[in-house]
Parts: structure tokens; C-alpha cells; sequence
């Protein structure tokens, strides 16, 4: 068989599609980056004609050539990407016994710097969600579904892929609250998850107003299973959840985040309350526990920062002077 930029591409779609079990969006994502390194190989090996490339042309020197053309166009995390997906798929091809050894084997990716997760603190996260009715944008039905998804995106910790995958069938009421089953999340692991009473009590407004999204939209068009539908009636899409928050933020006045920092907050307000590491890699869905740990280090620098502020001794604030005011006791205390 010619294995060529064609081939090659559909076959690291089936892999990563059957075998690995990616999200479409990490397919997504995984594809573009094959499909600007056959084009790097084309305009390198083949005169610009893509689907002339062969798996031979792609070498050691073509590959490096790649990586370091990405530099200074591309962030040190999103070439370590590249490379990751570059070795992927030469993994794929060695063991198929396509190439014999990986040109990237030895290629180490660019040093990055540590980021931190973003988060609200708690006196935002609750300035977002407890925005008066009627502050918001949208119809009554549409408002009620933002709450809704709002809310169990910081009661719960869901990706918002995941929130806006949920069914109707998988909200389970139980005798002290509801459990979500979350289908399909990042590497296709399923979990059940408990969300809190706001939570609930947000869904229950919603739900029958749920009805009022379908419209005209009933048949064809609809998705009567999703839980989170679009004014078309249609499942709400994680972009438009993504606007809907931005508007939201707006209205409250409160910095911009993205929906992933209502999961950030979810596990670092968690931490800061008491909760073990290991509960709550298995509420995030984790498969390492490394992954969780980074919540460790936003609690401490958290603390660290409100210590600094607060303190009237902190190191980095200096002696307060005698006739300070800056720190008083509460008046609770």
C-alpha cells in the first residue's frame, strides 16, 4: 500500500477515534496539527502538492524543521502539543510496522512555565450566580437555563462539554439531593457526581420552562433528550455557554473568566473547606492524582496572598507602623 498524506491522515483518524476513544474536540485539534505538519512536509518535499507527500518524506529533518517554525508564532504549550501529537502518531506507525523508528523519538519539547488555574474566590463566585431574576439576558426560559447550567457547573465541576452533554434521563433524584451521571467526559470516563441544593433548586425552575426553548423547534430540529437546550430547541452549544457566561459577567460585575474557572473554583473551594485530594480528583473525573494536586498550590498561594494583605507583620507588607489602622479586628470577634 501508498501511504501517502491521505492515508496516513485516515488512519490516524480511525486510531485516534476507535483506539483511543478522543473527544471530537481533542480529534479535532489532533487532526489540524497532522494536517499543518503534511502541509510543512508538501511545501518542503513536494512542491506544495499535499496529497503527493509520503511517509518517507516525513524525517527527522522535515519534522524539526516543523517544530521550529512554530516558534515564535506559538506559545511553549502549544508546541509541546504538536510534539505530543507528532510522537502520537509515529508511535501509531511503528507499531503498525509502517516506519521502522520515530524521527521525534529524541526531540524534547520547550520548557513551560508552570500556570496556575484560574478561580473565583467565593464572594465572586457568589456575586455571578446570585444575580437577581431578571438581571439577565434572554427570555425567562433562557435565563432560567443559564442558572441552571451555572449553577452545576460550580455545585457539580463539570467541563462544560460535559454540562452540555447532560440528558434529562441523567439528572437521579434521590432522597437527599441529585446525582448527576456524567457521560463521556475527557477520555470518554464516565462518573456519577452529587451537586448541592442550589443546584437543585435551579433545575427545578428551570425544567418547566424547558419547554418554552423547544418552540417550533418540536421534530426534526429538536433534541428532546438534552437537558440544556438553545432558543432553536436544539442541545446548547459549548460556545454559546461560553458567551452566555461572558454576558453574565458583564451584568455582575465581576471579572471575566472562562466556564472552566467555575471548575477551578469548585475544587479549590472544596480543598479550602477541608476536602481530601482524593475525593476530589474522583468528583473532577482525574485519572492522576498529579492532576488534582495543582489545587494544592492555588490553596497555598491563595493563603499566602491573603496573609501578605492581612497581616500586619507579613514579610513582603513590612512592620505596620505603631499608629496603623490598616488591620482591625472584626467586630464579630
Amino acid at each position: 500500500m501508498i501511504w501517502n498524506s491521505v492515508a496516513l491522515l485516515d488512519l490516524f483518524r480511525q486510531h485516534m477515534a476507535a483506539e483511543r476513544r478522543s473527544s471530537p474536540h481533542t480529534l479535532r485539534a489532533y487532526m489540524a496539527d497532522l494536517e499543518a505538519l503534511m502541509n510543512f512536509a508538501a511545501q518542503t518535499c513536494r512542491a506544495g502538492d499535499v496529497q503527493a507527500v509520503l511517509v518517507g518524506d516525513l524525517d527527522t529533518m522535515v519534522c524539526r524543521g516543523w517544530l521550529a517554525s512554530l516558534h515564535g508564532r506559538n506559545s511553549g504549550a502549544s508546541i509541546a502539543r504538536k510534539l505530543s501529537v507528532m510522537r502520537t502518531f509515529f508511535r501509531m506507525l511503528v507499531r503498525r510496522r509502517i516506519v521502522a523508528a520515530s524521527p521525534v523519538s529524541s526531540n524534547r519539547g520547550p520548557k513551560r512555565g508552570h500556570k496556575l488555574p484560574t478561580f473565583l474566590g467565593k464572594d465572586e463566585a457568589t456575586q455571578l450566580l446570585d444575580l437577581p431574576a431578571g438581571d439577565g439576558h434572554g427570555t425567562p426560559s433562557a435565563q432560567a437555563r443559564d442558572q441552571a447550567l451555572f449553577e452545576v457547573l460550580y455545585g457539580a465541576g463539570l467541563r462544560i462539554s460535559e454540562a452540555c452533554n447532560l440528558d434529562l434521563g441523567d439528572l437521579v433524584r434521590q432522597e437527599d439531593g441529585m446525582i448527576l451521571n456524567v457521560r463521556s467526559g475527557k477520555g470518554r470516563k464516565d462518573r456519577r457526581v452529587p451537586i448541592g441544593s442550589a443546584a437543585v433548586a435551579a433545575i427545578d425552575v428551570y425544567l418547566p420552562l424547558r419547554g418554552d426553548l423547544l418552540g417550533k423547534a418540536v421534530g426534526v430540529n429538536s433534541d428532546l433528550a438534552a437537558l440544556f437546550l438553545s432558543a432553536k430547541g436544539k442541545r446548547l452549544d459549548p460556545r454559546q455557554a461560553r458567551r452566555q457566561l461572558a454576558g453574565r459577567e458583564l451584568v455582575a460585575g465581576v471579572r471575566f473568566v472562562p466556564p472552566h474557572a467555575l471548575r477551578h473554583s469548585f475544587a479549590t473551594h472544596l480543598l479550602g473547606e477541608g476536602a481530601d485530594l482524593r475525593s476530589i480528583q474522583e468528583l473532577l473525573g482525574h485519572a492522576s492524582l498529579r492532576t488534582t494536586q495543582r489545587y494544592a498550590q492555588v490553596n497555598i498561594d491563595y493563603l499566602m496572598a491573603v496573609y501578605d494583605k492581612a497581616h500586619p507583620r507579613a514579610t513582603t507588607a513590612g512592620p505596620a507602623p505603631a499608629d496603623s489602622t490598616a488591620f482591625k479586628p472584626s467586630s464579630k470577634e
